[in-house]
């Protein structure tokens, strides 16, 4: 298991995808620094961001004491983007949330991958189509609200026999929990999901989760009546 002497500096907006992180880095208590990429103005398109995560998406990390051609830690910085890319090397270097079993770890991988493919993107289409999409488009609405209600099925049976969704607490029940946290802008009543329910409930309850969606909390903002973040955020194509 490697020990942290500098703080990762860990690129940030409170956002769902931005918490995972943050709730990853405060469960682990390893030391990090907050660079906050204010994706309302367009700062994730400054070079210097891209240059780390070129997707011009956070969050991104750039870990001080990256890993070794020995396969030991503290050699040369390493940024990584994509979440789910972070959650695995931080499970992997600090040796916590991420199992080295193979079994169990592959278990772990299907919920995160499940969350990044299915559980993120369907939520957002729901939260862009029921909040911010500049008319009401009713199959829309109703064709990401239905999913997202079929994906918080999926959690509530697997929820129904155990605690976590991967066996112990791990870095896929990380990945999800800051998704449903906005369930009723979804679309959705929880109470209809009493094993998610419970879960969400028991993850919320943290300590290092509480912590960690409390960063940068000032800065967020309802975004429906601001029109020039929206066309940042929603008005994206391709740039030289």
């Amino acid at each position: 298991m490697a020990t942290q002497t500098t703080p990762i500096d860990l690129y940030y907006w409170p956002t769902p995808n931005g918490w995972k992180i943050t709730i990853m880095l405060e469960e682990l208590g390893v030391p990090y620094e907050v660079k906050y990429v204010n994706i309302g103005k367009g700062e994730q398109f400054e070079p210097s961001f891209l240059a780390i995560a070129p997707n011009n998406r956070m969050p991104a990390i750039v870990d001080p004491e990256g890993p070794s051609s020995d396969g030991k830690w503290g050699g040369e910085p390493i940024s990584v983007f994509e979440s789910g890319a972070i959650l695995q090397y931080l499970g992997r270097k600090f040796g916590q949330y991420y199992p080295a079993d193979e079994r169990a770890r592959v278990a772990v991988d299907e919920w995160l991958f499940w969350q990044m493919g299915g559980l993120g993107p369907m939520c957002g289409q729901a939260h862009h189509f029921r909040q911010y999409a500049p008319e009401k488009v009713p199959y829309a609405i109703d064709r990401y609200t239905n999913e997202v209600n079929r994906l918080y099925g999926v959690m509530n049976r697997r929820l129904a026999d155990r605690d976590f969704l991967a066996g112990g607490y791990s870095i896929a029940d990380m990945a999800c929990v800051g998704w449903v946290k906005p369930y009723k802008n979804q679309g959705q009543d929880i109470d209809d999901f009493p094993n998610l329910k419970r879960w969400f409930e028991t993850v919320m309850a943290r300590p290092a989760v509480e912590r960690a969606m409390a960063v940068g909390q000032e800065h967020r903002r309802n975004l429906a009546d601001d029109k020039d973040a929206q066309k940042i955020l929603f008005g994206q194509k391709a740039r030289a």
